[in-house]
């Protein structure tokens, strides 16, 4: 790629690092749960945060994947032809051009695999939301005292 002064579009650029931002999000979040000095209500807000760009993410990456037809490939090699002609069909669905297309490469593997991965953006999405509202519930089960009892 360096060779080729080429560079990635800038939508899997970001991808990547907020995938990385996440990772390392999570690798401290377990480390300071297990220590027990984990503050619930500021990992609420963090979770809420991460939660945000993993749907942006999401909804980046899956907007014009979700209408390449990854049938229309061939299955070993890549036809150019019939990619060339699914990514016309995908571009006046979506009316707008897209550049991260062609990184697909061609192959039905390489596209099953970009739709994969959004399919785990989407799954990211929905383990950090439940992420935040279990936060919530830690945060407010450790609020709670137990009740004092009046001996007579």
């Amino acid at each position: 790629m360096v060779n080729a002064n080429t560079s990635p579009p800038k939508v899997l650029v970001g991808t990547l690092s907020v995938t990385c931002i996440a990772v390392i999000y999570c690798a401290i979040t377990f480390v300071l749960y297990l220590d027990n000095i984990l503050p619930y209500l500021i990992n609420v807000g963090t979770d809420g945060m991460v939660l945000i760009a993993v749907v942006v993410v999401a909804v980046t990456v899956g907007k014009p994947l979700s209408y390449l037809n990854c049938n229309k490939l061939g299955n070993t090699g890549g036809n150019s032809y019939d990619f060339t002609a699914s990514m016309g069909r995908n571009l006046a669905k979506t009316g707008s051009r897209v550049d991260y297309y062609l990184w697909v490469g061609g192959t039905k593997t390489s596209c099953f695999e970009m739709k994969s991965i959004w399919g785990l953006s989407i799954a990211l999405c929905i383990l950090f939301l439940f992420s935040a509202i279990c936060s919530v519930c830690l945060w407010r089960r450790s609020k709670v005292t137990a009740p004092k009892t009046i001996d007579a």
